[in-house]
């Protein structure tokens, strides 16, 4: 069990108030020592909890009474979510990207997490092959929801060896547990070509339907390959098998819709750009409850670009997120502040933006939409991945030099925050890294309208 150190103190809290200091280590509250984010939380929602504390430089424990009222926030945040060891995984999936990183990277992006409490604060996918009774009672009685689990097939031979191990044969039970239970529940299906493609996907979805019908939704999504893969058989989709996929998903749709009143499963967007195929309307995703898979990712951004929205739907910045530095809260903390700054941009000038190769084909005709002169998209080749990876939040700093290298010495050059996790690239460089000056926003259609000047020369209506 590591004790959770201060990290920051919110100015007229009731930690402040009480003399909590950035750095003091958390021992105790009301002599309970928490596991985790989650148990703090709960232990300090009453009223003055008495908080056991290590102050850096002193031998002897402080005792300290947190004068507050019962729901009101502590106002400190602490170094991490998980304060016992966090739950790895034991699965060695063939398309686990964390196999697929190339070595000299910091360690903690090669840490593979099966944690059903990350899953709670940060959506990460959890394949449950690790749970227990024990996790059960807790989610059940604590009421940890949603939850996101990594289905990928429901055949069990064919689970267990997409996942090769063999208790991902019989680790959905729980998933029949956590619905039984009340608990929302959203789920994945990573498609493999030739594995768990074609039939089997048709299986899955009907099964899912028979006998998981309270899940909340499915996302549908490709897997990724890096050039560092070493697993011969995982491929990129081709086109026609990406638009077989759109193809099975919409007619589970239809399925779905009659028998439940919903849609529940999608296809990421990449499938829609893979097949050249066009995207759904953004009503067509009930809600976008996947926008963090990369489900309806693309509308939502063209809506908050191109519409009068003043809140964007927004997404959790920075890839290994949940391992590497996040907030404690995990994604549910309000988003108050750009740690990196806010831009104040020039209205006049030409702004170059920065995006991975599925940006550069999304952005362009947003952009000729929005009507503003003199503004690029400049597409970031990943060479440090290969493969087939594409996401703008992939991008590190020696495939961005070399883009950046390119732009005219006049231009704005505007950089989404997806690709930074505490200010840091995956290849561990820095903004100032990059050799020029690049302003870093909020990656939402939102911030970008905001970055190029305000609203769109001409009022769109969006799909």
């Amino acid at each position: 069990m590591t004790a959770p150190v201060v990290t920051a103190v919110a100015a007229g809290s009731p930690a402040e108030r009480s003399g909590i200091c950035v750095g003091d280590e958390l021992k105790s509250i009301d002599d309970v020592v928490p596991q985790d984010v989650i148990e703090y939380h709960q232990l300090t929602d009453g009223a003055d909890p008495i908080l056991v504390v290590r102050r850096p430089g002193e031998a002897l424990d402080r005792r300290i009474v947190l004068r507050k009222d019962v729901g009101e926030p502590v106002g400190l945040e602490v170094s991490s979510a998980v304060f016992d060891r966090i739950r790895t995984c034991d699965n060695h999936c063939s398309f686990c990207f964390i196999y697929q990183l190339p070595k000299g990277l910091r360690k903690s992006l090669y840490l593979k997490d099966d944690d059903y409490r990350l899953s709670f604060l940060y959506g990460n996918f959890t394949t449950l092959t690790r749970f227990t009774e024990l996790d059960a009672e807790r989610v059940l009685t604590e009421r940890l929801s949603p939850l996101y689990v990594s289905i990928h097939a429901t055949d069990p031979a064919v689970r267990a060896g997409l996942l090769r191990n063999p208790r991902g044969a019989t680790s959905l039970r729980w998933l029949k547990v956590l619905l039984a239970g009340g608990i929302a529940v959203h789920g994945q299906v990573v498609v493999c070509p030739g594995v768990n493609d074609g039939e089997v996907l048709e299986d899955t979805l009907l099964t899912l339907l028979d006998e998981y019908p309270e899940l909340e939704s499915i996302g549908v999504v490709p897997l990724g390959i890096s050039d560092h893969s070493g697993e011969a058989e995982m491929r990129d989709h081709t086109a026609a098998e990406a638009a077989a996929v759109i193809k099975l998903v919409t007619a589970h749709q239809r399925r779905c819709a009659k028998l439940l009143g919903r849609k529940v499963v999608f296809a990421s967007d990449e499938y829609y750009l893979m097949a050249g195929a066009p995207l759904p309307s953004l009503r067509s995703y009930d809600g976008v409850p996947q926008h963090e898979n990369g489900v309806g990712m693309i509308r939502t951004f063209e809506r908050e670009l191109l519409s009068a929205m003043t809140t964007a739907t927004g997404i959790r910045s920075g890839f290994f997120q949940s391992v590497d530095g996040a907030p404690a809260e995990g994604y549910r903390a309000p988003r108050t502040i750009d740690p990196l700054g806010a831009t104040s941009p020039t209205l006049d000038g030409p702004i170059s933006i920065l995006t991975g190769s599925y940006g550069a084909r999304v952005l362009p005709p947003l952009l000729e939409q929005f009507g503003r002169p003199a503004t690029y998209v400049v597409e970031v080749e990943n060479r440090f991945f290969g493969g087939n990876i594409g996401v703008a939040g992939l991008m590190v700093t020696e495939d961005l030099r070399r883009a950046i290298a390119s732009i005219p010495e006049d231009h704005r050059i505007l950089l989404p925050d997806v690709c930074l996790t505490q200010g840091r690239f995956l290849d561990g460089g820095t903004v100032a890294d990059l050799g020029r000056v690049v302003e870093v926003i909020e990656t939402t259609g939102t911030a970008l309208r905001h970055a190029l000047g305000g609203r769109p020369s001409r009022q769109r209506k969006v799909a």
